[in-house]
């Protein structure tokens, strides 16, 4: 009896250790995480390329973007990970095409749902229309809080992801959205489970009007990040994703998959956070890259990646984690082309290529848009006027505003003459897109619509001559990437960004005149400026203010306001060197 007994008790102590035995040998799991950023709205194929290698040390323009494309690009992908995440890292509204915006980005919503988006991270713009509106945006139905009328094709149901906001509070200390979300693959011994944290940058009070933020508070994301990662693990996260709206640049644009010369406001936070991060997908910069921060930072072995913006690139993330130990064995990423349908410019044409896959757009995708479109299609295609050839930026990472600054700026000054105004400065971080006329010249109020998307008004107000170099030193001194005020016609100063902050403006002439700094003076700016966006506090103190029209009322306007509109070429903000 007492054999027997003993053979029965080894026989129960195997059934115990026996699946302790196969945790141990479970084989490490595959997980794909599928990451985009900066989707805008982008509806339609947005006509712009992806600059990648062509095989022979040079660079081929591959067109790329359009919701239905990157549909059929996130199903790929899917198909080559079956335990799989689609995630976001914020502004997938707002700035938008006008089919989107016009319908306040209710179908840009739609195509999220569509592809299966499961997290996203609150982006800066998405809080353009005001953060109770973002709110409609996530859980759906039709109460107006903007001008523009909501559910004007169908009852809007909300987003079927989930917005998360670890650093955004309201007064009482919660967060805005939920800080974390978590996904689980696989079961028993296989399981594996994935912890996403989703914030903003800090900096969104400077970008943001203030109005539309009001009672929120923007902490720092490094603390955020550091506070969630326990919680996270103590959940029985394996591996944790940080998504984030904010990101960095490199100094090879040829190739989204590279990272040489990584800089830009990504680089502080990632120095602070907790090494267990495994990944960071990040966005804001509309660039696209793929690093190994454990090059830089060796005790924080953290993959970083970005995919450009507009949905022209989609991020194939590989995560291999072992269950038994709960550790994250093996990272890997690649940046995949959207590429979608050739076009043609007043730049050119770009064609499609063989060196890299070309999608089809999905279906249903295709359908749901057409009908977002055909419902704007009025209004796209409207002619407002005619310019005698394509306006753009300058390229130094757009911090002036070129030839389409000086419109612009022009533009808002002859809106804004009954209001007094004798000058007039736009920001060149509101400009959104680049104009190319069509035949003949002709614009229509889509490219006007694309270029400032955000419906603001123009703010005449008084400043003393004083105050005015103030306002434009206020952009020359950003700790960060400086942005120089473009000007109306009458304005032209010089600069020199080696000089100290707040010495970097040399010289400031109105009306071909040295300005008057005890004098008075009417400036007319967005409101967006007159709020103190992008740091310029200076315009907050302006005296007898008085509202205009929407920035792009004015805008069609001047263009249509003469046969041919001339786009000045001229430098009115020149920068010197010592």
């Amino acid at each position: 009896m007492k054999r027997l007994l003993s053979l029965a008790l080894l026989g129960l102590l195997a059934a115990c250790t026996t699946p302790q035995a196969i945790d141990q040998t479970a084989a490490p799991v595959e997980v794909g995480i599928i990451a985009i950023n900066d989707f805008h709205g982008a509806l339609e194929p947005p006509k712009a390329s992806v600059g990648a290698p062509d095989g022979k040390g040079g660079t081929v323009a591959v067109p790329a973007g359009g919701a239905a494309w990157l549909a059929s690009a996130v199903d790929s992908l899917k198909a080559e990970h079956p335990n799989n995440v689609v995630v976001a890292a914020g502004d997938l509204t707002s700035a938008s095409q006008l089919a989107s915006s016009l319908h306040l980005d209710e179908p840009a919503v739609g195509v999220m749902n569509r592809i299966g988006l499961e997290f996203n991270a609150v982006g800066n713009h998405e809080f353009d229309r005001g953060w109770k509106e973002l709110q409609r945006l996530q859980d759906g139905g039709c109460e107006k809080y903007t001008r523009l009328q909501p559910c004007q094709l169908e009852q809007f149901k909300g987003a079927g992801y989930r917005y998360l906001a670890a650093s955004t509070y309201k007064p009482d200390g919660s967060t805005l959205f939920p800080a974390t979300g978590m996904k689980t693959f696989g079961s028993g011994a296989s399981k594996v489970t994935v912890g996403f944290i989703g914030l903003s940058l800090r900096e969104v009070p400077t970008l943001v009007a203030p109005e539309q933020i009001r009672g929120l508070i923007f902490g720092d994301e490094a603390e955020a990040i550091n506070r969630e990662v326990p919680r996270l693990k103590a959940a029985g996260a394996d591996a944790i994703v940080v998504l984030i709206h904010q990101g960095g640049k490199t100094t090879g644009e040829s190739d989204p998959n590279g990272c040489e010369g990584l800089n830009g406001g990504i680089l502080p936070i990632l120095a602070r956070i907790d090494p267990r991060v495994d990944v960071v997908v990040s966005g804001h910069t509309h660039w696209a890259y793929v690093c190994n921060y454990g090059e830089i930072d060796p005790s924080r072995p953290i993959l970083l990646t970005s995919a450009n913006v507009y949905g022209k690139a989609v991020t194939d993330i590989t995560l291999t984690i072992d269950p038994a130990s709960h550790r994250v064995l093996a990272k890997k990423a690649h940046n995949v082309i959207v590429q979608s349908q050739a076009y043609s410019s007043g730049r050119g044409a770009v064609a499609n290529t063989a060196l890299y896959p070309a999608f089809r757009p999905r279906a249903d995708v295709s359908a749901y848009v057409a009908r977002y479109v055909e419902d704007a299609q009025a209004q796209v295609s409207r002619p407002v006027g005619r310019l005698s050839g394509p306006a753009s930026k300058a390229a130094n990472e757009g911090m002036t505003g070129g030839s389409l600054g000086n419109l612009i700026a022009d533009a808002q000054l002859a809106a804004s003459r009954e209001a007094g105004a004798q000058i007039a400065f736009t920001n060149p971080f509101g400009i959104r897109a680049p104009i190319d006329p069509g035949a003949g010249g002709e614009v229509t109020f889509g490219q006007i619509y694309a270029v400032q998307p955000f419906n603001n008004t123009l703010v005449t107000m008084t400043l003393t001559g004083s105050q005015v170099r103030d306002a434009i030193e206020d952009g020359l001194s950003r700790a960060k990437v400086q942005q120089v005020l473009a000007p109306s016609a009458n304005v032209h100063f010089t600069y020199d960004l080696g000089r100290p902050a707040g010495e970097r403006l040399l010289t400031l002439t109105i009306g071909g005149k040295p300005v008057d700094a005890q004098a008075d003076y009417r400036v007319t700016v967005n409101n967006f400026l007159a709020e103190g966006g992008d740091g310029f506090v200076t315009f907050t103190r302006g005296r007898d203010v008085r509202k205009g029209m929407v920035d792009t009322d004015a805008f069609q306007q001047w263009i249509g306001a003469v046969p041919v509109r001339q786009v000045p070429q001229e430098q009115r903000a020149i920068e010197r060197r010592n």
